[in-house]
């Protein structure tokens, strides 16, 4: 039996009127999605567990069958086993954002333009982030480049404690209200308004404002938590796994649980992906030496958070003709019996550029033909239409592996 998760990040969305009072996956042209949900289980299920905060960290980990409640102990970790990272038992590792803050002459008055820095490159970013360390690493905290404007600040010695704000959250919004706060606020505070002075006027940041690009002139400090301890998937499940993606969050779950992290060249994490490529990769895992294959793919979420509806479409329209077409094409060659969960992990409205905690869409599809819904379209009406609902993932992942 072959398993094969497709995961669209933030796939799931609110009605827009610019949409006609529709949502995304309900206007987008999808029809190897659609018939994927004709012949399998359309319906709804809740990725966030009560009282946990909607991040790609917890919906990702329940998704791949890991009790958040039990196994997760926050994002940047896992992002830190990604990079290469050795955490000490009393180390926290938090998110260091390359973010574009407005020109306010008081730090606390200026407004979060972007929290991605118009997308950075790893080169550019690389420079930045080796230059803070120089400026600011201290024996007790260092600065690690992750990817784009993903990295990644260790503090040594250190404990949980400290309040803070994703910069995706807070996207157009004056920051005063959101700086950390709390065990080292005051200390993340001071790093932050240093990090402004320091790279407001380097020669990368001025060069790509020459470019018409918008600088990377702060970092924003998120995301706290310690060493993480995953059960081994192939211990979990009986099955070798693989992960695919192009953020270092699921590539550092995936090590984290003793997964193969599959490299795809010119995997961007944007709509600019090349959706085929990690398509292919995914198949051949599957047709050679894994059981399992998770899908991520990050797009949809990004254009949710930029509220960009129009590449929102886009990006769920190129998952369903450069990934899901062929990987179900690919599977039915390989002639093994074979199940494809296909879902978002979490909603990301174009209206509210952030996270929300929403049951989504899902789609099981089983080869043998079993549980064929007969449901039209994939999108958030018809999954509740369906009546079927999973208050908790577990129970949908259990059932995608282990039933029969």
């Amino acid at each position: 039996m072959k398993y094969l998760v497709i995961l669209g990040d933030g796939m799931a969305d609110y009605p827009l009127a610019a949409l006609g009072d529709k949502t995304p996956l309900a206007v987008a042209q999808k029809p190897n999605i659609d018939r994927l949900c004709r012949e399998g289980e359309l319906g709804l299920v809740r990725t966030v567990p009560d009282g946990m905060k909607p991040g790609s960290d917890v919906a990702n980990l329940s998704v791949m069958g890991y009790a958040p409640d039990k196994f997760y102990t926050g994002r940047s970790p896992l992002e830190a086993l990604s990079i290469g990272i050795d955490l000490a038992a009393d180390d926290v590792a938090v998110r260091c954002n390359l973010v574009t803050l407005s020109d306010e002459a008081e730090y606390a008055d200026k407004t979060m333009v972007d929290y991605s820095a118009g997308e950075i490159g790893t080169d550019e970013a690389r420079v930045l982030i080796e230059y803070l360390q120089t400026k600011l690493g201290e024996s007790d905290l260092r600065f690690y480049t992750g990817v784009s404007y993903r990295h990644c600040t260790v503090l040594s010695h250190a404990q949980t404690g400290t309040e803070y704000t994703p910069p995706h959250d807070i996207s157009d919004r004056v920051i005063g209200a959101y700086l950390p706060k709390g065990r080292y606020g005051d200390r993340i505070c001071a790093l932050m308004r240093r990090s402004y002075e320091l790279l407001r006027e380097h020669p990368v940041n001025l060069a790509r404002i020459a470019q018409g690009k918008r600088p990377a002139n702060s970092i924003w400090l998120w995301g706290e938590g310690t060493r993480p301890a995953l059960e081994d998937f192939r211990t979990k499940f009986g099955l070798r796994g693989a992960v695919i993606s192009a953020v270092d969050l699921l590539k550092g779950i995936g090590k984290g649980a003793r997964m193969r992290v599959i490299e795809v060249p010119n995997a961007t994490g944007t709509y600019h992906t090349d959706f085929a490529a990690k398509a292919r990769f995914a198949a051949d895992a599957l047709e050679q030496d894994c059981d399992y294959v998770y899908l991520h793919m990050e797009a949809a979420d990004e254009c949710g958070h930029q509220g960009d509806v129009e590449h929102k479409v886009l990006s769920i329209e190129r998952i369903d003709s450069r990934v899901v077409g062929y990987l179900r094409d690919r599977l039915d060659e390989i002639g093994e019996p074979y199940r494809i969960l296909l879902m978002p992990d979490h909603p990301t409205p174009c209206a509210l550029k952030t996270h929300v905690s929403d049951p989504v869409p899902y789609i099981l599809y089983r080869s043998d033909g079993k549980n064929a819904s007969g449901a039209e379209r994939y999108d958030e009406a018809h999954a509740r239409a369906s009546g079927i609902y999973y208050a908790d993932c577990m129970q949908l992942i259990d059932k995608f592996i282990r039933e029969d």
